[in-house]
């Protein structure tokens, strides 16, 4: 019998992390200061696409043709580039469903600074970003009597990798009516929104830092010993402008959801972005926001996953929220009656699947022999390892050891 396996190419990401044994070396540096989700990210990473985690196996389903095939299972992480394609077509698809198509808005909320080492060290803050972003467009909303459709996306990066918090809002330019009789334009500008949101923000980390949880930062440990002292350092940030930039309004969200899915399932470094790494040192890509130029970024491996590995979200944390008619507790109800007045009917989903994606990608069926052509037949599914028990195998996945 002519049979073979596909165990997947290994992404640049990976590659990177076996070369010099740049995690192996960053693990041993760093034991115990590390957080679990970046330990069982990295590992599902490493161990993606190897024979331990199953695969399934493939026969022809011509009965003179003796080629089988084993196809090895992926890790499902959000940070892996070579699952992350798929999980990424699969959101995309669902928003297209789920949106409604009319005029949206698309928002970007950020933050001084000197602020977002509080939400480094206090991850727990970031829970509540999207909800006080939100909260500035429902007060305006509601004020009108409209609730509108909301979805938000939080960033924790830049373009260089660097820490920095920021919330990507979309609205619909337009709500139902509380009668849910009429759709309603409805219009935001800056200065009725920046307000809201500063004065969420500032009030977020006051009351943190009363309850007493609330971590400093190294630079004010010196200067913040009480709470008056923590509210002149907020003060001094109340009485700044805060950037809150609308983009151009589109007629669908089409062009928000395809940005924002490339960074949700997926690491916030594209692969296609990083250049070189000899061992050493590593070099990307990004974009410069001031000068609008691609510009190179050169740091040494450890920095590079110094920079990576703290946008690994938390387990279970949502990046994606939904308020207004498209909030899960008012959905089933209100988006129909969305639907009905903006005369658009409800669509299915496409289903998206890894035989497809190879098709539409690299122009390969994986349901087809390669020998003969014919059609191959699912044979079934040989288990691996529980993803839970990969913490066992950290050295051998790092050093890419056999894992019998």
């Amino acid at each position: 019998m002519y049979g073979c396996f596909l165990i997947r190419i290994p992404s640049k990401l990976k590659q990177l992390l076996l070369t010099g044994q740049l995690w192996w070396n960053y693990y041993q540096k760093h034991t115990g200061n590390l957080r679990d989700v970046v330990l069982d990210n990295i590992n599902r990473i490493l161990a993606c696409g190897r024979l331990f985690m199953g695969y399934a196996t493939w026969l022809c389903s011509n009965e003179q043709c003796s080629h089988s095939k084993k196809i090895c299972m992926g890790c499902k992480s959000r940070f892996c580039n070579t699952c992350g394609k798929k999980l990424t077509d699969q959101w995309i698809e669902k928003q297209r469903v789920l949106l409604p198509d009319t005029e949206w808005q698309h928002i970007t909320f950020t933050m001084p600074c000197e602020l977002w080492a509080f939400f480094l060290l206090n991850r727990e803050l970031l829970k509540p970003l999207s909800a006080i972003a939100a909260k500035a467009i429902q007060t305006v909303a509601r004020k009108k009597g409209i609730t509108p459709g909301i979805f938000t996306a939080l960033h924790t990066f830049g373009r260089d990798l660097k820490w920095n918090v920021h919330i990507h809002l979309s609205v619909t330019r337009g709500g139902i009516t509380e009668d849910s009789q009429h759709w309603k334009a409805l219009f935001f500008s800056r200065e009725a929104i920046m307000p809201q949101w500063r004065y969420g923000m500032i009030n977020l980390l006051r009351e943190a830092y009363k309850s007493g949880t609330l971590t400093l930062p190294d630079t004010l440990q010196a200067n913040c010993h009480n709470l008056t002292d923590f509210n002149r350092f907020l003060n001094a940030h109340y009485q700044k402008s805060w950037i809150v930039h609308f983009a151009q309004a589109t007629k669908t969200p089409k062009a928000t959801i395809s940005y924002l899915g490339r960074y949700l399932k997926r690491p916030p470094l594209a692969m296609s972005r990083l250049k070189h790494y000899d061992g050493n040192t590593v070099v990307f890509e990004y974009l410069d926001h001031k000068s609008k130029r691609y510009l190179n970024f050169t740091c040494e491996g450890e920095e590079f996953l110094d920079r990576l590995i703290q946008h690994i979200p938390e387990k279970g944390f949502q990046m994606i929220r939904y308020y207004g008619f498209l909030a899960n507790r008012v959905r089933s109800t209100l988006l129909p009656k969305v639907y009905t007045l903006l005369n658009q009917p409800e669509r299915n989903a496409l289903t998206i699947t890894y035989a497809g994606l190879l098709k539409s990608s690299f122009g390969l069926d994986p349901h087809q022999c390669i020998l003969c052509q014919s059609a191959m037949v699912f044979a079934g599914i040989t288990r691996g390892r529980p993803q839970r028990e990969l913490h066992k195998y950290s050295q051998a996945l790092a050093l890419a050891k056999p894992i019998r």
